[in-house]
């Protein structure tokens, strides 16, 4: 029986001091205030923290759906 050996993502992103792209070490994924995605963790090169953004817009929290839903439409 063969074994596959696990892919892991490695994210990649832009350090600011390195000035290039490269995979971000001790990565981990959190969600910021706006509801976004986003990564943190550190660059392998020179140990600055690399910040990234996933894609995907912010959800609509209930209340505003909610208030939204309420207010009448106008017609002209």
């Amino acid at each position: 029986m063969k074994r596959q050996a696990a892919k892991f993502f490695m994210p990649e992103g832009y350090c600011v001091k390195c000035k290039a792209k490269k995979e971000i070490i001790d990565a981990v994924e959190e969600t910021m205030k706006n509801g976004r995605k986003a990564i943190k963790g550190k660059c392998p090169t020179c140990g600055t923290v690399m910040f990234k953004i996933l894609g995907g817009k912010a959800t609509a929290a209930p209340a505003e759906s909610a208030s939204q839903a309420s207010k009448p439409s106008s017609t002209h």
